[in-house]
């Protein structure tokens, strides 16, 4: 129960402040803390972002953030994508889901990493002693 409480506490937090957190969060967590199999750990995390993001998006949008067309048009479209990864996930291994979901987060962190590089070159010519 305690796994499961610091789970949600952590990833509630982070979805509220970087707009990720629920299967980079939970998937793991659901796995590491709580021993679920990886199809489980994935099933379990579909279901417990709908709260999370419900209050996210309610609360982003009081500020203003929320362009709903977009929102709505991903939505849309993200409902045949999700169909088509369940089928698609039930046909792997465990194992296999396990590796994609970690390659899927280096690829993230790779990607953040190299956009904060960017932005700090930008930000500071010259700082990197290359002038």
């Amino acid at each position: 129960m305690i796994g499961a409480i610091a789970i949600g506490l952590a990833a509630g937090i982070v979805a509220g402040l970087l707009g990720v957190g629920g299967g980079v969060l939970f998937v793991p967590g659901l796995v590491i803390l709580l021993g679920l199999d990886q199809h489980q750990a994935e099933a379990t995390s579909l279901l417990a972002i709908v709260p999370v993001a419900i209050v996210g998006t309610y609360t982003q949008d009081r500020y203003g953030h929320v362009r709903r067309a977009d929102a709505l048009l991903l939505g849309v479209l993200s409902l045949a994508g999700a169909a088509a990864g369940v089928v698609l996930a039930n046909a792997l291994s465990g194992a296999i889901l396990r590796d994609a979901f970690a390659v899927l987060m280096m690829l993230v962190a790779a990607q953040l990493v190299r956009r904060a590089l960017s932005e700090q070159r930008l930000e500071n010519p010259g700082a990197d002693g290359l002038d």
